[in-house]
């Protein structure tokens, strides 16, 4: 695989762990974003890769967003290409055909969060703080900040957490539904990479097919989803899989996926 700028690669049998390492806060740079883009369409080739966790390196951050730096002269080109890559990695991260989940080690502000929202799991350790404080520099969240965090936590706390920039704990975010659960410090990559793991006795054709449904209930009607429901049902006869999982089911052993 290539080098990917500010980000660091391991496979871990059929996880891909993904280290945020851009010191010291592990912001987001155009070529960062970019290779985040890139990563997850190289991970969405690979049959073996069915999971991904993603976490910031050291202590403190998992990721406190852009450089606001490089907004400081009003360079609205800039802006405007900043927020499409932003818009480009993040989108390509939720729509990762298998499980992904955010290890969220410290602050997660701005895009930091907006990255963790991409995700389908979130854990968090218990010191992690997390805000969305765009609109107090001038700006906002342009990277599904204020669609995800909604959708998660319904519009009375999104407005809250965009509108008054209000910063929340963990605790706050266990219990308003923006993370699904909350670690000791320094134990939330392993614990991401533990449910990581369980994905190992899921189909990975299933796993894309169950996503895409359940995302697509973002944006469409039940009446609208229930049908498609039921096609990717009948679809999935058509894999290899399928028939591998019913069988080793019967034959009570475990499944060999292929993914395929």
């Amino acid at each position: 695989m290539s080098d990917y700028t500010n980000l660091q690669l391991e496979i871990e049998g059929h996880t891909a762990l993904v280290t945020l390492t851009n010191p010291s806060a592990n912001t987001f740079t155009r070529d960062g974003l970019m290779a985040l883009t890139q990563l997850v369409h190289d991970l969405n080739a690979r049959r073996d890769v069915v999971s991904l966790v993603i976490t910031g390196q050291g202590e403190k951050f998992f990721s406190a967003g852009a450089d606001l730096k490089q907004f400081a002269d009003g360079d609205k080109a800039m802006a405007r290409e900043m927020a499409r890559r932003f818009g480009e990695a993040f989108e390509a991260l939720s729509q990762f055909r298998g499980v992904s989940i955010a290890a969220i080690n410290g602050y997660a502000m701005g895009g930091g969060l907006e990255c963790a929202l991409a995700c389908d799991i979130r854990i968090a350790e218990s010191q992690a703080q997390m805000a969305l404080p765009e609109a107090s520099v001038g700006l906002l969240p342009c990277a599904g900040g204020t669609q995800n965090l909604a959708w998660l936590v319904g519009e009375g706390w999104a407005k809250r957490m965009v509108l008054l920039g209000e910063r929340i704990n963990a605790d706050t975010a266990l219990r308003i539904g923006l993370i699904e659960e909350i670690t000791k410090t320094g134990e939330a990559r392993a614990r991401a990479l533990e449910l990581a793991k369980m994905t190992d006795k899921q189909s990975p054709t299933s796993i894309a097919a169950c996503k895409k449904l359940i995302q697509g209930a973002r944006h469409a009607p039940l009446a609208h989803m229930l049908p498609l429901e039921r096609e990717a049902f009948i679809d999935l006869f058509d894999s290899y899989d399928q028939q591998e999982g019913v069988n080793a089911f019967l034959q009570k052993r475990p499944a060999r996926w292929s993914n395929a």
